[in-house]
């Protein structure tokens, strides 16, 4: 087995050099990110066309364009992320700075996907690369082909001091999480998840996990069930299925059932007017393993209303539903993870919603609710726990960069995206700077302790609830703010104040909004 300790110990130390933490060279290896892309937009398509067949436009649409934008949006935001980040101050920290840094946190490993091979490779790196980290990709030896290709690619286009990729299969991965990392991020399926999580705390390494679930769907009776066909489809069935986001099962009336298998038929007729099997924007399983499990799904309860053909030789599997299905059925006990959508007749959303949370397989990654009723919109929203949700669409969600990705509970953990990637790669690290001068007015927490020092400490530590009467708040801040000034003008001894002839020159700004006041005080002089 492998030993990568001599690895990891190099890339701690050229972190601890600084040179990661520098921002031109966090902006050149962004930069030189977005050449690759640019420079093998046609090699990553054929990898991936190689591996799971997928489509040029699907790569573009899928992996490669939403890659190429987050770069950009992290080179166009990069200066303002990497500011110190004010924060509110109390009347005991008026006079101080306070701020929180985004530090780097060292050497981090990152752990790709095989279903999108570069997007779960590269999307957590530019967000490591953004703060300051040395990082190790690993991507997938499912996606053979994809792995070899970021492994060729990586040292032409990266300062290779900083930035590896390490392939290899179960011994290199088991290797690789032996050894002492600041984060590890990984994606994949709940059983690995487990183990990543449980090598993670043999050091305290804090982690990222996203995973996946049963996601479910709820089609309302008021939709146009044509368009619902359209968008649930094209979420089930982009990728073959093998999206952590896609669709896993429908719920709705049998009313809404029939008719929407119905409006099924026609889509998939409509979207590969040749058949599926002969369409070059159909896909195929990863791997004869992935095949067969989900082949078994199609037999594994309800009745196939649409498609339910397969080719072992191509791993191939016909866009599939099945109706009629119930909770119990073993196609339900499982995340899909392939182009197989049941449909669950329920009686009402009430219904769908308690079926979800009585599930035995947690809280989904993302939870799909159709319906033009906001108060239908809203029982889900209230009532369902989820990574993500998403209106009247499938898997859009995941295109905005200024929303979090990530699962909750057994779906994952942490969140990435933008510059959520940044800040999970990031210590945010709490500073706080005072000057030396007016020492006395310190003296009130230093020993000895009086009743004189007790009384006016529990004054200026008391909180008050915000009050709904503007004037209540102008007073009491006021009031407050002026004694500040008072205590840094004063002398505190062990137990009287001794206050000299003071004269005050202030200018007070008041701003309230929703109740919240600011007080600045402009200037001051003793005399």
């Amino acid at each position: 087995m492998a030993n990568y300790s001599e690895t990891v110990n190099s890339l701690r130390s050229v972190f601890q050099s600084g040179r990661t933490k520098n921002l031109k060279w966090r902006r050149s290896q962004l930069m030189a990110l977005l050449k690759l892309l640019d420079d093998n937009r046609d090699r990553l398509s054929e990898a991936l066309e190689k591996d799971l067949r997928k489509n040029k436009f699907e790569s573009n649409l899928m992996e490669v364009g939403p890659i190429r934008n987050e770069v950009i949006y992290a080179l166009n935001n990069l200066t303002d992320w990497v500011k110190p980040e004010k924060v509110k101050k109390g009347i005991l920290n008026m006079m101080d700075k306070a701020y929180i840094r985004h530090d780097p946190l060292g050497a981090v490993l990152i752990i790709a996907a095989w279903n999108y091979p570069v997007q779960t490779a590269i999307l957590p790196m530019i967000g490591a690369i953004a703060a300051g980290n040395c990082v190790v990709i690993k991507p997938s030896e499912i996606a053979e082909n994809m792995a070899s290709l970021l492994e060729e690619l990586i040292p032409k286009y990266f300062d290779t001091e900083c930035i590896k990729c390490i392939c290899g299969g179960i011994p290199e991965t088991t290797a690789l999480l032996k050894e002492k990392w600041d984060y590890i991020f990984y994606t994949g399926n709940s059983r690995v998840g487990k183990i990543i999580l449980k090598a993670a705390a043999e050091y305290l390494t804090p982690v990222t996990l996203e995973m996946g679930g049963k996601s479910p769907v709820y089609v309302d009776e008021d939709c146009d069930l044509g368009t619902v066909s359209n968008r649930i489809l094209w979420g089930k069935n982009s990728n073959a299925g093998q999206t952590c986001i896609a669709p896993d099962y429908v719920m709705c009336s049998k009313e809404t059932q029939d008719a929407l298998v119905e409006k099924m038929k026609i889509t998939l007729e409509k979207f590969y007017p040749e058949g599926p099997a002969k369409s070059s924007c159909y896909g195929r399983l990863v791997s004869d393993r992935h095949y067969q499990r989900v082949k078994k799904m199609i037999e594994g309860g309800g009745q196939v209303a649409v498609g339910g053909d397969t080719n072992d030789s191509e791993r191939y599997i016909a866009p599939t539903v099945l109706a009629d299905v119930t909770f119990s059925d073993p196609v339900m006990q499982d995340e899909v993870f392939g182009p197989v959508l049941p449909i669950v007749p329920v009686k009402n959303e009430d219904e769908a919603i308690a079926r979800i949370n009585a599930g035995s397989t947690g809280a989904p990654l993302a939870l799909y609710v159709f319906s033009n009723n906001q108060q239908v919109v809203k029982k889900f929203l209230d009532g369902v726990n989820s990574g993500g949700c998403c209106v009247n669409d499938c898997l859009m969600q995941g295109s905005i960069p200024t929303l979090p990705f990530g699962g909750v509970g057994s779906s994952g953990m942490g969140r990435y995206h933008g510059r959520f990637t940044f800040e999970t790669f990031s210590h945010k690290r709490g500073c706080m700077e005072r000057g030396l001068e007016m020492e006395s007015v310190n003296n009130i927490r230093y020993p000895p302790f009086t009743k004189n020092k007790e009384k006016i400490v529990t004054w200026i530590l008391k909180q008050k609830l915000k009050s709904n009467a503007n004037m209540s708040l102008v007073i009491y801040f006021m009031f407050g703010t002026l004694f500040a000034v008072f205590l840094k003008l004063s002398n505190i001894d062990g137990s009287t104040i001794r206050t000299p002839r003071v004269t005050l020159r202030q200018v007070c700004i008041l701003k309230i909004k929703n109740f919240d006041l600011s007080i600045i005080i402009l200037a001051s002089r003793k005399e």
